[in-house]
């Protein structure tokens, strides 16, 4: 009976791993079959270079550098929030606060990352973005800077989350050489602790930004949705998740309008793929440096 059981439970899991590599080969298969067509009119490079992204116009103009750069511009300003946030939490939960201080603050970290994310677009656009316009005296606060901040505090906690396991990776005896050699505290956290557990920081930060540049609600709601290239962080911008939110709705079937926004969604998919693929390589190196692989 226990034989069974275990057979069972091993062919669940088995199906359970294949049908989800199912759902990926089949996510890609659709993306690229419709992503396809729009190169038979525009070229590849002119749709990535392009400055101007008019798909109803006439004739229609499908050049999405604007919104690869508004990607670009909030989820780098979101990493200068989230990474000193999340890897600063991450810091005092494991290394300086008690016990009692650890009891409350984790969960409130974990709470953040529960949050809706069309709660965070709310907020931002109701109460941050008016606060902004006010004290930076913008004409709109829906700008990509307000995208930023909203995008980071989401962030926040899995860069905490993953930095903090990192750091648990640590061996103990790591900090204990440190100590019998006279170092205090501060010397072994940023001379042994923060070296050591690098990679798995630096994993920490590539998800948050996957995390970051992968958002739609929160972007659809604050950015502003203006299509073109941004100044600076105080303009109105439209990432590509935002446009394909926008506009799919509103785009024909099989229409060149409605490949376009496959096409961008087939660029989003690769380059969240590649930073997906990026943190689990840098998080196995991290794994078998400390010979803690199988």
């Amino acid at each position: 009976m226990n034989r069974r059981k275990e057979k069972l439970i091993k062919w669940l899991f088995t199906v359970t791993a294949f049908a989800s590599l199912a759902f990926l080969v089949g996510i890609v298969l659709v993306l690229f079959k419709e992503a396809l067509p729009i190169f038979k009119i525009i070229s590849p490079k002119a749709f990535l270079l392009g400055t101007s992204w008019y798909p109803t116009a006439e004739p229609p103009e499908f050049g999405i550098l604007p919104l690869i750069l508004a990607s670009l511009w909030v989820t780098a300003g979101a990493l200068v929030i989230c990474v000193p946030l999340g890897v600063g939490s991450a810091l005092y939960l494991h290394e300086l606060a008690g016990n009692k201080q650890r009891a409350v603050l984790k969960p409130v970290i974990e709470i953040l990352a529960s949050v809706p994310s069309i709660v965070y677009g709310f907020f931002g656009m109701v109460v941050l973005a008016p606060f902004l316009q006010t004290a930076f005296d913008l004409p709109i606060g829906l700008t990509a800077f307000t995208t930023s901040v909203i995008l980071g505090v989401m962030a926040t906690p899995t860069v905490a989350s993953i930095a903090e396991d990192a750091l648990s990776y640590v061996p103990r005896s790591f900090r204990e050489a440190s100590f019998a050699v006279g170092a205090d505290r501060w010397q072994t956290l940023t001379k042994v602790i923060i070296p050591a557990a690098g990679s798995g920081i630096s994993t920490a930060v590539i998800l948050g930004m996957s995390r970051a540049i992968g958002e739609t609600m929160t972007v659809l709601m604050v950015a502003g949705g203006s299509a073109v290239i941004p100044e600076s962080i105080f303009d109105p911008v439209r990432p590509m998740t935002a446009a394909i939110a926008a506009e799919m709705g509103e785009a024909p079937v099989g229409s060149d309008h409605y490949h376009a926004l496959f096409a961008i969604a087939l660029i989003l998919f690769l380059i969240t793929f590649a930073f997906n693929i990026a943190a689990e390589l840098i998080s196995r190196r991290y794994r078998l440096k400390l010979g803690l692989s199988r």
